[in-house]
């Protein structure tokens, strides 16, 4: 270990303090005092408006399709990738951190060329079945999917590396069947990884804006969230309400990490 006298270690100390605070307590700050400057007013009138609730629904409504989607997968690829060996792996390892490196407007455009209804490679197909992928909700979730499908992954593959499998393979020598093994042996040893990747893949989602922006067509009361609400009020001059949306959404972001770290175990920290 480097010895680093006391004046560096003050140092860097205060260079972190000083980086967090503004690059993020300080914008947080202004953000909470322009929501109440009026007290309670500005909430209390976002929360009667109707487009702005109907966003706030179709928000929830996307992140939650997203969560779920991505939890069930992202552990699936998880034991894939930690347990079995085949070829593709690190292809497909590298693949899982794409959208970590690529822009989401990239993204959205990408799904209008597959999915839409007029030229799109499978839009045309789905349309004609009743399905309408682009500027409808299945578009917007298959987005955020996208943007936030690494999080789940990259929060369960350590802690499966890191506690092996041999409590597995005793289980299956005894008898157990793989679900058995997975509910009894695997699930509770990743239980808090998994929570913890569940957390940021759903703030991930409720903030998601490009992606969603192209494939949505920001269709104020059908397919505005939350995130476009806030440019369109804001652009609008409705400052007050565009403050009150971001701030909601905050509240919510930093409200499942509070949980999450009050709930969880010293040994697990």
């Amino acid at each position: 270990m480097v010895d680093v006298s006391v004046p560096t270690r003050w140092a860097f100390r205060l260079l972190a303090v000083g980086y967090v605070f503004f690059l993020v307590a300080w914008p947080v700050g202004l953000l909470v005092r322009r929501t109440f400057d009026g007290g309670l007013t500005n909430l209390s009138d976002t929360l009667a408006d109707d487009r702005a609730v109907a966003a706030l629904q179709l928000t929830a409504v996307v992140a939650l399709w997203a969560v779920v989607i991505n939890l069930v997968f992202g552990v699936t690829i998880s034991i894939l990738l930690v347990r079995y060996q085949f070829p593709g792996k690190r292809l497909l390892s590298a693949l899982i951190d794409l959208p970590l490196s690529v822009s989401p407007v990239v993204v959205g455009l990408a799904l209008v060329l597959v999915y839409n209804g007029r030229d799109g490679w499978f839009g045309p197909t789905l349309e004609d079945n009743g399905l309408q992928v682009i500027f409808n909700s299945p578009g917007m979730i298959m987005a955020t999917c996208f943007v936030a499908l690494p999080l789940v992954i990259r929060e369960v593959v350590p802690v499966l590396t890191e506690i092996g499998d041999d409590q597995e393979q005793a289980a299956r020598s005894l008898g157990a069947s793989g679900r058995q093994t997975f509910l009894r042996i695997t699930l509770p040893s990743i239980k808090w990884a998994v929570v913890y990747g569940v957390v940021l893949a759903l703030a991930r989602s409720i903030g998601e804006f490009g992606a969603v922006k192209i494939v949505s067509g920001n269709i104020t009361g059908r397919t505005q969230t939350a995130t476009l609400a806030v440019e369109a009020k804001y652009q609008n001059f409705q400052q007050p309400e565009a403050y009150s949306i971001a701030f909601l959404l905050a509240l919510v972001c930093i409200a499942c990490l509070v949980v999450v770290a009050v709930l969880r175990p010293e040994r697990d920290h």
